[in-house]
């Protein structure tokens, strides 16, 4: 046994009902997401588009399974999702807003997104500045087929994370919006304290993640 369920059964255990836990199977076989989906896992992670496809059309026989694309997206990629995730957390900037709304709407579909906030700064991380999110916001709100429902971040790697996701939180409830996209597997109790109302775990749940093909 790959001890999947079981890490998965004391992931939820530390989790309060309001928190939707996304399992972040990138890089992982599809059987072990049939794996994690036989222990109650609804809520899934992908990184990458191709992958994801792959993975969506082999899993295409489980019912209820929601797809959330966590990772950085080119707008030449969305045609994939479109219709096929029910979640992107990384929308970061109005030309993806905007073709996002075009492909969900052509197919009868709709999305729902988080912005993402680059909270620390960093320079070689993807997030509208803080200052920007209020209007980006606003603009994302007016686009059909899209329902922006919070703020995510990923905060950086070294130090305490717990300023920057309240930070987020206190910049999300500004803005009126009821979900909060942040937590790994690394910081993800802190994430909850502070808040958040979806949490990404990989590794906690998977164990070491293969590398990619």
């Amino acid at each position: 046994m790959s001890g999947i369920a079981e890490r998965l059964r004391a992931v939820r255990s530390g989790l309060p009902d309001r928190v939707t836990l996304v399992a972040v199977s990138k890089t992982q076989p599809a059987e072990s997401i049939r794996e994690a989906y036989a222990a109650g896992q609804r809520h899934f992670g992908e990184n990458y588009a191709q992958e994801w496809r792959a993975k969506a059309d082999a899993l295409a026989d489980l019912p209820d399974l929601v797809w959330h694309f966590i990772g950085g997206l080119q707008t030449n990629k969305v045609k994939y999702l479109a219709g096929r995730v029910g979640w992107v957390h990384t929308v970061d900037r109005l030309e993806l807003a905007r073709e996002l709304s075009r492909r969900f709407a052509a197919r009868g579909a709709a999305v729902r997104v988080f912005l993402e906030v680059n909270v620390a700064g960093e320079p070689a991380k993807s997030g509208c500045a803080p200052g920007e999110a209020a209007a980006l916001a606003d603009q994302l709100r007016a686009l059909p087929a899209l329902e922006l429902r919070g703020l995510m971040c990923i905060p950086p790697a070294e130090g305490d994370p717990r300023p920057h996701f309240a930070a987020l939180r206190e910049l999300n409830r500004a803005l009126g919006l009821p979900d909060l996209s942040m937590g790994m597997s690394g910081d993800y109790p802190v994430a909850v304290e502070e808040g958040a109302t979806v949490v990404r775990v990989g590794t906690a749940i998977f164990g070491a993640r293969p590398p990619r093909g």
